[in-house]
């Protein structure tokens, strides 16, 4: 198949993309505590410019100090000063042929109380922007068209410091988008109440910066098409609030949500390829004259080709996916498809790092998201060679960067394929994206000449002996923890069972499809249990319960799927009994103790799922070769600590460090 749409050149007014591929502006956490652009922001940006990307759209930039802003750090161009760091940073993506926008922002009631040193939010009203949130207080109209200046003054910054267009954005639960939604804007004044009214605000905003600006200069507006919360904007309604400011607007960037549908705004992981397309089409046929683009899941150039094809969208935004691929364009048009890192959804290195831990973003599937392939410019000199004991994800990140580093690499894995818990786990309907990452460290592996793989062979300790590798990497995952509680064990080793851990679900699916009639019981709301429970609340069983030790349920959770798995969960009205230990394990039940008092839980179906602990048979013997041979030995991923794949993948790709400490050993060794 041919991607002539997704690889055509676009023209608006004085800018023309390269294609129709765009970055569109996500959180970093990179900048530096005074909002000033630093080495990390640029080789971030400067990997996707390389990689043939469209256009860059530099994230939110703070255009009003220190109320506006948002973030543990945020970039700033709310004065001059930080003109010649954004100078650099378009000076960099030109050179590499890409075109880029810079995304002004005010956070309003979303701003950040880290740097506002006891000052309240400013909102349209006094009405937080999410559940729980800090209550702001109303601007002042005089306020109002202070910070209306404040965007104008931004924007023909950006365009001084070399941007070939500024974004604007309406979206997201910030003050723009505040002022637009009914849900926080209760105002009595021409600021409030009608559309029109609601509008005004941001058709002010748009006007001051058209004549800021000029006319040549391409205005983007990106904006929440359907807010999905009850009372909130619904799709007709925001064409209805666009009618008073899409004037002066040439591109209308597509998005939804606000804070409390984040997990729409940032999609889950099950959502479909494209899922948003539909929106984008209905603002293109309500204005047929200004260009679109479109996000949601889109990883393969399949879909984004079908999207503009279609006339749902003229260009196609990968925030994720061009974190997880850098070079997705320049793969898709050398016709390297299979090739691509696909995002998996996960949200845990990029949104659950910024939002939740205050961290600057990483990447699960992209272990290095600034510099990706240079290690391979920097090979080992000499013969190493590598045993990796274990063929997950951090086992096959390890196997292929040691191979690729022109080690000479056995990888051995007991079962009959490859990709560990990640398979396994990809098997629910729900979490099917994650088998997109181990299939591609599956292909990395099988192009690489100095790696082989052996299946089906569990190593002895006999067989270590006699390895004459100069490192060991253990990756041999983790195991489901089951504890000594009393019944556990032999109800779980029934052939005929009600009692299954995840592994029994997910290996034997067709046994668990009939769920309609079925009472279910789980103990763990952790990850996986949680995982088990949205299974059956989506498909209708009859009746669901988690049992949880702690206080709260999905504390080891990400921020996007902890808010999208409780708002399933509430809408099924699954029952959660928080503080409650599992004491005996019965054949058709769970007796547990809930303050001080016994219960018995009866089920269909009762799953215990208590986490994972790790799995290393191995170590033991590891080390004593270590330390009667020398052989270095690593223990990573799942085999170290049970965490998530990212753990695992980082400490993977960090057996660089340790493999040219290796050569450079047997330099040195040669010399003598």
């Amino acid at each position: 198949m041919s991607f002539n749409n997704v690889l055509s050149p676009l023209s608006v007014k004085a800018m023309t993309l390269r294609n129709r591929i765009v970055m569109p502006p996500i959180g970093t956490n990179f900048a530096n505590i005074d909002g000033s652009m630093n080495k990390d922001h640029l080789a971030y940006y400067e990997q996707r410019a390389q990689g043939g990307t469209g256009l860059i759209i530099l994230e939110n930039v703070c255009i009003d100090y220190p109320m506006g802003t948002n973030g543990t750090t945020q970039l700033r161009m709310d004065n001059d000063q930080y003109l010649p760091g954004l100078y650099k940073f378009t000076e960099r993506m030109h050179f590499y042929g890409a075109c880029c926008s810079v995304q002004i922002n005010h956070a309003g009631a979303s701003a950040s109380p880290l740097r506002l040193d006891g000052l309240q939010q400013v909102s349209a009203s006094n009405l937080p922007s999410k559940k729980n949130g800090a209550i702001p207080r109303p601007l002042t109209q005089v306020e109002i068209k202070s910070i209306i200046e404040k965007y104008a003054e931004g924007a023909h910054r950006a365009q001084r410091a070399g941007f070939d267009a500024v974004e604007i954005h309406a979206g997201h639960s910030y003050l723009i988008s505040q002022f637009l939604s009914p849900i926080t804007n209760n105002r009595k004044d021409e600021y409030g109440g009608s559309i029109e009214n609601r509008a005004r605000f941001a058709k002010e905003v748009v006007e001051a910066i058209r004549k800021a600006v000029g006319n040549n200069f391409p205005i983007m507006l990106r904006f929440s098409a359907d807010e999905f919360l009850e009372n909130g904007n619904t799709l007709e309604e925001t064409l209805d609030l666009l009618e008073y400011f899409v004037e002066e607007i040439d591109i209308l960037d597509v998005s939804c949500a606000l804070n409390d549908s984040l997990f729409y705004q940032i999609d889950v992981m099950h959502l479909e390829d494209g899922w948003r397309s539909y929106l984008s089409k209905a603002v293109k046929e309500r204005f047929p004259h200004k260009l679109t683009i479109v996000s949601g899941n889109i990883r393969t150039p399949f879909v984004a080709e079908k999207i503009i094809k279609n006339n749902e969208s003229d260009l196609i935004a990968m925030g994720r996916g061009l974190i997880a691929e850098p070079n997705w364009v320049k793969k898709v048009e050398s016709g390297r498809i299979e090739e691509l890192r696909k995002c998996i959804s996960c949200n845990i290195g990029c949104a659950d790092h910024r939002i939740r831990l205050g961290r600057p973003i990483r990447c699960t599937v992209n272990p290095d998201i600034f510099y990706e392939d240079d290690y391979k410019l920097s090979p080992v000199k000499h013969d190493v060679k590598v045993a990796v004991i274990g063929g997950g994800t951090a086992g096959l990140e390890a196997a292929c960067t040691a191979a690729e580093l022109n080690c000479t690499v056995d990888l051995y894995e007991q079962k009959s394929y490859l990709g560990g818990l990640s398979v396994d786990i990809s098997k629910l309907p729900e979490k099917r994206r994650i088998e997109d990452f181990s299939t591609y460290l599956i292909q990395r592996a099988n192009k690489l000449e100095c790696l082989s793989v052996h299946l089906n062979t569990q190593i002895q300790e006999e067989d270590i002996e006699e390895m004459s590798y100069d490192l060991i990497v253990n990756a041999t995952g983790s195991v489901p923890l089951l504890p000594p509680i009393k019944g556990l064990l032999s109800n779980l080793s029934k052939d005929d069972k009600c009692v299954h851990t995840i592994f029994d679900l997910i290996h034997n699916m067709g046994n668990f499809k009939e769920t309609q009639d079925k009472n279910i019981v789980i103990v763990g709301g952790g990850a996986v249990g949680l995982d088990v429970a949205e299974y059956y609340t989506k498909r209708n069983a009859k009746s669901v319960k988690v049992i949880e030790l702690q206080d709260e349920v999905g504390k080891d959770l990400d921020l996007i799927t902890k808010l999208h798995t409780l708002h399933v969960l509430d809408d099924d009205r699954v029952e959660m009994l928080t503080d409650t230990k599992l004491i005996e394990v019965k054949e058709n039940s769970f007796v547990v103790e809930h303050r001080n008092q016994e219960k018995e839980l009866f089920f269909d179906e009762g799953f215990v799922c208590l986490g994972m602990k790790s799995f290393n048979p191995l170590l033991e013997k590891l080390g004593h070769l270590n330390a009667t041979k020398g052989i270095k030995i690593l223990n990573i991923g799942d085999s170290k600590r049970a965490r998530k794949i990212i753990d695992g993948v980082r400490e993977a790709h960090d057996i660089i460090s340790v493999l040219h400490r290796i050569d450079e050993e047997k330099e040195r060794d040669n010399e003598q």
